[in-house]
């Protein structure tokens, strides 16, 4: 998935923990233009539902995402990697591992908003299999800014695998 470079870096992904708020925020400052703030990410993490992860490369953290989880999707609230760190992989890293949670039975889709002028999000989240599938007239507080609701359906491995093995016979 995405073009892999040479300076591309393999990173951990884990919960997150208390301990990684100050690199959590640095990075949330540098990605975005209107930020959350540490009490948006604590009230957001007290919720029942919500899960916050980390991108861990090298005992630093390089990435992080903050999502919901509902009983047949998961929702993406906040999606961030470190500006140093991008086009090497990490962003490709965690939205494989939120793809991986999803499954045929119960949650099988991701839904996420991504600000129009957000064009680099836009481009990442399509080429990892999202699709626009609204617009979300003036949805932020903050600007007037409509946002693209983006959603990642799942497909049962076997649709992929009869693509793949259709290819093996014509190469074989």
């Amino acid at each position: 998935m995405g073009v892999h470079g040479s300076d591309d870096v393999c990173v951990h992904i884990r919960w997150m923990i208390r301990r990684d708020m100050p690199e959590v925020l640095d990075i949330e400052s540098a990605a975005f233009e209107y930020p959350w703030s540490e009490e948006d990410f604590i009230r957001c993490l007290r919720q029942r539902n919500c899960i916050g992860m980390v991108a861990e490369y090298d005992e630093g953290v390089v990435g992080f995402m903050i999502y919901e989880l509902h009983k047949n999707r998961l929702h993406v609230l906040n999606f961030a990697v470190n500006p140093e760190f991008r086009r090497r992989g990490v962003g490709d890293q965690m939205i494989h591992k939120l793809i991986s949670k999803l499954s045929h039975q119960r949650r099988n889709r991701i839904l996420l908003e991504v600000r129009e002028t957000n064009l680099a999000a836009q481009l990442f989240f399509r080429a990892a299999g999202f699709r626009a599938i609204s617009v979300l007239r003036d949805y932020y507080d903050d600007t007037v800014e409509d946002a693209y609701l983006m959603e990642f359906r799942y497909r049962q491995p076997e649709e992929d695998a009869v693509g793949s093995n259709r290819i093996t016979r014509m190469a074989g």
